[in-house]
């Protein structure tokens, strides 16, 4: 298996008045708005690569953690996944710091503690998850419901 997946982005001014536009070569979304306030101070209408990170991580997931559910021998019916990625300073430089999971979903053919399990090892598992391993903190809270 091998896949590729592009994007792009053209910036205009400097970092703290500047803007662009990142296209995702699929053409699934976008053009989208991109700027340092976005980043910082939430400005509405815009994203940041934080917010690209959690859509990638939060899908990722979602993909994930259905096989392992599968894998385990359950059916995996519906899954509500987000990620929240925090973007702060560390030792004096912005650093995208942690990625927090939480899913809550319905499966059949597994109770409250084997999903539980499995939504660990689809943690572990994710490819964008093994992406962000070692330089960013990957929490997660998961509930069968």
């Amino acid at each position: 298996m091998h896949a590729e997946s592009t994007a792009s982005t053209s910036w205009q001014g400097t970092l703290a008045t500047g803007s662009g536009q990142t296209t995702l070569a699929s053409g699934a979304a976008g053009p989208l708005e991109v700027s340092w306030a976005r980043r910082t101070e939430r400005a509405d209408g815009t994203t940041s690569p934080e917010e690209l990170i959690a859509a990638a991580h939060a899908s990722c997931y979602a993909m994930a953690f259905s096989h392992e559910l599968a894998q385990a021998g359950a059916t995996p019916e519906h899954l509500d996944v987000s990620a929240t990625v925090t973007f702060e300073l560390v030792d004096g430089a912005p650093t995208v710091s942690k990625s927090a999971l939480t899913v809550r979903g319905s499966a059949s053919g597994i109770d409250a503690d084997g999903f539980a399990k499995v939504a660990a090892a689809a943690k572990d598992g994710c490819p964008v998850s093994r992406a962000l391993k070692g330089n960013v903190e990957i929490t997660l809270d998961a509930a069968l419901v």
